[in-house]
């Protein structure tokens, strides 16, 4: 199960809690993409409380990311658990989006 909180508008400041998984990271994604559609803007994850992800999940952020990176804005990550901020290292997402502390 996940959760997402809506923390600020501008930029568009996601918390994240939870597991965001296949089963639900296509809900995460059109909740996500549909909140920066009405005001597109950089987007920020705050991922203090995001508990698991899977490929999938990865896949959703890189979509996230090249939407926003197509209109000028750019995708950070934050506060990560050093176990997830692993899966990302990775794969390389490090380079192509911001991961902060």
């Amino acid at each position: 199960m996940q959760e997402l909180t809506i923390l600020s508008r501008s930029p568009l400041t996601c918390g994240l809690a939870g597991e965001i998984d296949s089963s639900n990271a296509n809900e995460f994604y059109h909740e996500v993409s549909s909140l920066y559609e009405a005001a597109p803007s950089d987007i920020v994850f705050d991922c203090l409380k995001l508990e698991f992800i899977d490929s999938t999940t990865l896949g959703t952020f890189v979509k996230l990311c090249k939407q926003a990176k197509a209109d000028g804005h750019k995708m950070t990550i934050r506060r990560l658990s050093p176990r997830l901020k692993k899966l990302f290292v990775i794969c390389a997402l490090d380079q192509v989006m911001e991961i902060e502390a």
